[in-house]
């Protein structure tokens, strides 16, 4: 079925690459503009190389080469003001706003929750977790006040739902999506505005595929790589497999974002190969 989003504008951050661009691309499939914000630049202490405006451009040139329009604003999601005025900007190039995906997240290193550096708590929770509530805050207003309804979906985590050793701070903002999505879905239901989140398990992005992770997993190894990681990987799943692609978080987004899933607001959809089973 083609043209799912057909003539809807979406907003995405982290779209500079992993998950965000793949669900600019997605959408844009499917016949949606985009909105594309990413920050493109350093956070202290994460986990893998930041994303590059070299990287957000390619999202752009990919969403063009599929016939649809993109704004894109290199922008940090803890700054409001900065990502409120590149939204309206986008909301004012392309004429409106119909869906959120509120994307963008880190990974930093882990420790022992009593002995996380308080900076690097304070980086985790101001991005993956009140991030997520400034870029539904920056853009919601657009539809509301357009009155036609619309579709917020959050990226949520495994972690969301249950405890993972060495994370503590990662689990702590992931477990505040699910309540910001429970929230908003409460507020926003009467405007005919859906909000749900999606929980991906491992994801093969810098995010997940990276030195850090390797060792955590395998601390007894000295240079650990992804075939080392795969199979305690594929432990933590039902399915057998040691990881899922952003493509299959992309189809999720995309049925939230869609008319399919009309009437479900509220939802927290696992897409984990099975790992919130164990």
């Amino acid at each position: 079925m083609a043209g799912r989003v057909e003539g809807k504008v979406a907003l995405i951050s982290g779209a500079a690459r992993g998950q965000g661009r793949s669900h600019a691309v997605r959408l844009a499939q499917e016949g949606a503009d985009i909105i594309a914000v990413d920050i493109c630049g350093p956070i202290e202490n994460l986990a893998y190389p930041h994303a590059t405006p070299d990287d957000l451009a390619e999202t752009a040139d990919l969403v063009k080469g599929l016939g649809r329009r993109i704004v894109t604003a290199e922008v940090d999601v803890r700054d409001f003001d900065a990502l409120k005025s590149a939204v309206d900007g986008g909301v004012e190039e392309l004429g409106r706003l119909d869906i959120i995906v509120a994307n963008a997240g880190i990974g930093t290193f882990g420790n022992k929750l009593h002995k996380i550096p308080e900076s690097i708590w304070q980086d985790m929770i101001d991005v993956n977790l009140t991030g997520v509530w400034k870029t539904v805050k920056s853009g919601v207003p657009h539809i509301i006040a357009a009155g036609r309804g619309g579709s917020i979906v959050l990226t949520g985590s495994v972690g969301s739902h249950k405890a993972l050793a060495f994370t503590g701070h990662y689990i702590a903002a992931k477990h505040g999506v699910l309540g910001i999505m429970r929230s908003f879905a409460v507020e926003l239901g009467q405007h005919m505005i859906r909000v749900n989140s999606v929980h991906p398990s491992q994801v093969n992005t810098p995010m997940t595929m990276n030195e850090v992770t390797f060792k955590l997993f395998r601390p007894d190894l000295e240079n650990p790589g992804p075939e080392d990681f795969a199979p305690f990987s594929q432990m933590t799943h039902t399915l057998p497999i040691p990881w899922v692609e952003a493509i299959d978080i992309s189809n999720a987004v995309l049925f939230l974002a869609s008319d399919e899933s009309r009437y479900i607001t509220g939802v927290s959809l696992p897409v984990d190969a099975g790992a919130l089973l164990k």
